[in-house]
């Protein structure tokens, strides 16, 4: 008859080769979403990048000379433009920096954890380069470097 604590000892083994399986399983997982989210910000970027290329080539035509051009996901902002043209997830950024708690200014990665998005390398990237695309086209301004405000915050208080 098996020892009790000899059947322990199996099963304890059994399991820590399972545990290290999963691990395996867990960080090559972990790897294959860091590589999908790096290709997904590089799809996008080079998405905008076409679009900008594209609005300046119709914008030189007379065609579109302001506003949103088609497929671009941050217009400039003018006169009219609302919010609601921006891509949800630029939308999410302005709303992030439209609390009270923004009025100082706020750094990407604080920025994120506004979104509840963890802070890897490449959503912090991700998060900087549309920051700066909205800082770009008027939609949020850089206080100071890589600190940033609403445009429309700062528009309302030198107002008031």
């Amino acid at each position: 008859m098996p020892s009790v604590l000899g059947m322990l000892e199996a099963r304890e083994k059994k399991v820590r080769e399972e545990v290290a399986r999963l691990r395996e399983e867990a960080e090559r997982v972990q790897a294959a979403l860091v590589a999908a989210e790096g290709a997904l910000v590089r799809l996008a970027g080079a998405r905008e990048t076409v679009a900008e290329v594209l609005g300046e080539q119709a914008g030189q035509g007379g065609e579109l000379t302001s506003g949103a051009v088609a497929g671009s996901t941050v217009p400039h902002l003018g006169g009219n433009a609302v919010v609601e043209v921006l891509a949800p997830e630029y939308q999410q950024i302005l709303r992030v920096l439209a609390v009270p708690e923004a009025a100082g200014g706020m750094r990407v990665k604080q920025i994120l954890a506004g979104l509840g998005w963890e802070a890897t390398p490449t959503r912090v990237e991700g998060v900087r380069s549309r920051v700066k695309r909205l800082a770009a086209r008027g939609w949020v301004t850089e206080v100071r470097p890589n600190v940033f405000v609403s445009a429309m915050t700062t528009e309302s208080a030198a107002a008031g």
